[in-house]
C-alpha cells in the first residue's frame, strides 16, 4: 500500500509541473484551460489505474 501512495504522490508531482509549465509557456487561455482539463483527466486516470487494484476492484 505505501508503494501505491508513493505512486499518487509522484503523479501528483508531475501533474503540478505540468501546471506550471502550461501556465508559464502557453499564452492563449482557451489552449491553457484545455491543457489543464487534459492534465487533470490523465492525472485522474493514472491514479486510478494505481488505486482499483490495490482495493480490490476491477480484474
Amino acid at each position: 500500500m505505501l508503494l501505491v501512495l508513493i505512486n499518487i504522490l509522484i503523479i501528483c508531482v508531475v501533474g503540478a509541473i505540468c501546471f506550471w509549465a502550461i501556465d508559464r509557456f502557453v499564452r492563449d487561455r482557451r489552449l491553457t484551460n484545455l491543457l489543464k482539463i487534459l492534465v487533470v483527466l490523465i492525472c485522474v486516470a493514472a491514479i486510478l489505474q494505481r488505486l482499483l487494484p490495490a482495493l480490490g476492484v476491477g480484474f
